[in-house]
């Protein structure tokens, strides 16, 4: 593996481009618009700039990393590349359609991830002509940060296609642990539900979001509380991932909580719109 594709230049795909380059992969950060892969890439340079001035890397190396870094708004630029990791939306339709088109320019060797954190990869695999070849990647957020990579297989997932990306997450400087491919893996079937239930303290008026957070880090010792975590995430992942779970058990304890609901229409989604369970503006 020695070129990468990572697709989406938002809050999760330039932290996996980030990581990636660091690590010394060369590295194409792709999005529909240049405009928007260039964003990601000026996220990069303030997350670099931020360890730079912790003493976690030198100048040098983050002089190296962005050298490794390639824009690209034509998923042809996946021609290559030996893996590619999408990171866009989290809507089965977006993510079928980059796999369906992935599939016909990657190369017959390449490997197609997902970073989903909740959408079935084998469905996702039976999009292409490649099923061996598909896998899930879920990094946590903020991907720079976080070691943990969730590693989920498909139906027909080859032993050595697993191999290889529990290596390259070892490359990367993080902890890859095997999950099943049910809806929401461990991570988000565990912590979705938390968050959930934490919104529903709100909407029915047993603690403020100041309140019910301390009582999760102190009381839990969470470094986060549920409600900015949402607001970390954005609301609409949150309820994108639970409309999932819902669906995919068909348990009442995956149902989306109304106050959700009613956030995201206003669009209120976190800190990325500057409004959630929390003011971020100004």
């Amino acid at each position: 593996m020695k070129r990468i594709m990572v697709i989406g230049a938002g809050q999760m795909g330039s932290g996996i481009a980030q990581t990636a380059a660091l690590a010394g992969f060369q590295t194409v950060l792709h999005d529909i618009s240049f405009e928007f892969a260039n964003k990601g890439l000026n996220t990069i340079k303030k997350s670099l700039s931020k360890f730079l001035e912790k003493g976690k890397i030198t100048a040098e190396d983050m002089e190296a990393t962005l050298g490794r870094l390639q824009l690209s708004d034509n998923l042809e630029n996946a021609k290559n590349c030996d893996i590619v990791i999408e990171a866009a939306s989290e809507k089965m339709e977006i993510k079928s359609q980059i796999f369906r088109t992935l599939d016909e320019v990657a190369p017959a060797h390449a490997i197609l991830a997902s970073n989903t954190s909740s959408l079935p990869i084998t469905e996702l695999a039976a999009c292409t002509k490649r099923p061996t070849q598909v896998i899930g990647m879920h990094f946590m957020n903020p991907v720079p940060l976080m070691k943990l990579v969730e590693i989920i297989r498909g139906l027909a997932t080859s032993d050595e296609v697993y191999q290889v990306i529990e290596d390259l997450a070892k490359q990367m400087g993080k902890v890859p642990v095997a999950v099943n491919d049910v809806p929401g893996f461990v991570s988000n079937r565990i912590s979705q539900v938390m968050i959930n239930e934490a919104i529903w303290c709100l909407y029915e008026g047993v603690g403020n979001p100041e309140g019910i957070d301390t009582i999760m880090k102190l009381g839990f010792n969470h470094p986060m509380g549920p409600l900015a975590l949402a607001d970390l995430i954005g609301l609409d992942t949150v309820l994108s991932i639970l409309e999932i779970m819902h669906e995919g058990y068909g348990d009442p304890r995956y149902r989306p909580c109304p106050l959700l609901r009613k956030y995201v229409k206003a669009g209120w989604l976190g800190r990325k719109s500057g409004r959630g369970f929390y003011n971020y503006e100004g």
